[in-house]
């Protein structure tokens, strides 16, 4: 290979590691949620923050091996396992699927040993993983930790099941992806306009939007995973302005019942056997904040929900989002 066919193949490996940090699950780092992670894991696939990093190099390459995401040099096979992956949303729905009661997550400000422990406990032993994934990944290399680890996870994971396996926690059942797809007359927060930003929460997970600066009308067409439990309640949706100096203002709140969308999608069951048709609906009432009726409709072989928001507990605003319904075994 000459040096400019060198050169080039380093630049386009380079590009796909961009495109996957660009990605809005991986701008917060997979284990305590700090923006902007600028280290990842090659092997485990996730993107993390440089207080994270620290803890995973103490374990150890042969369960985590940290790269600089700017600094050092990628091989191809490292690309690849963090392309398979698919980011921090779908490693934390394996490697986070059997969260106890009780187990909190570090936050960005969290100590040097509570995410020691939570990490060990995530990657090393293994303890919120589905009890049949886990296995004992001893002193092997990186290169066959990837194939026995991080395979044998992601394989095991597309077969879908809903069963409790013991008290206090649960399996995911599918995966929701949440398109934010633009604002319109969001409330005023600052002098003149918001920096507004949407953040959504399912259970334990929250992730968000990147933040709009001075916009009331603001498009972010940015798409958002989340990970659907087995007892699942309604997305919680909030829009908040971002303040640098003083803690972030509430500009309207919203919930999303996805009860709908997933008895339509499990009634229907393979959507890829199906033309474009509409299989359900989610009403709009008085106890909702539907603008409109939402339709779910099969659209080339997907389950998509279109919905209105109106925001609540808010002087004006309105939101509009779009719904995909992934079950396990299409992931």
């Amino acid at each position: 290979m000459s040096r400019f066919s060198e050169l080039k193949h380093a630049a386009s490996g380079k590009r796909r590691l961009k495109d996957l940090l660009l990605q809005s699950d991986n701008r917060f780092c997979a284990d305590c949620g700090a923006p902007d992670p600028k280290w990842a894991s090659a092997n485990i696939g996730v993107f993390i923050c440089l207080k994270c990093c620290g803890v995973h190099r103490s374990l150890g390459t042969h369960i985590s091996k940290v790269l600089s995401v700017t600094l050092d040099e990628w091989s191809d096979d490292e690309i690849d396992s963090m392309t398979e992956v698919g980011g921090n949303s779908s490693a934390n729905a394996i490697y986070e699927a059997f969260l106890p009661e009780g187990v909190s997550k570090p936050g960005p400000d969290s100590s040097h040993e509570e995410r020691m422990r939570f990490i060990r406990s995530k990657y090393e032993l293994q303890e919120f993983l589905k009890p049949s994934l886990r296995i004992t990944s001893g002193k092997t290399s990186s290169s066959s930790l990837k194939s026995s680890f991080s395979t044998k996870l992601f394989d095991s994971f597309r077969i879908p099941s809903v069963s409790k396996n013991s008290e206090g926690m649960v399996e995911f059942i599918g995966l929701v992806k949440v398109k934010v797809k633009k604002g319109t007359n969001l409330a005023i927060r600052d002098m003149l306009s918001s920096d507004p930003y949407v953040v959504l929460t399912l259970g334990k997970q929250t992730v968000q939007t990147t933040v709009m600066k001075s916009n009331l009308n603001p498009v972010w067409n940015e798409e958002l995973m989340l990970s659907v439990p087995q007892d699942f309640g309604p997305i919680k949706l909030s829009v908040f302005d971002h303040d640098t100096f003083s803690a972030d203002d509430i500009m309207g709140e919203a919930e999303i019942d996805i009860q709908p969308l997933i008895t339509s999608a499990m009634a229907f069951g393979d959507p890829e056997m199906f033309g474009n048709m509409q299989i359900g609906k989610w009403l709009k009432s008085h106890d909702n904040a539907l603008v409109v009726d939402s339709i779910i409709n099969i659209v080339d072989g997907k389950v998509m929900q279109e919905i209105s928001l109106k925001l609540q507990n808010v002087e004006c605003g309105e939101l509009e989002v779009e719904l995909e319904w992934m079950p396990l075994d299409h992931v």
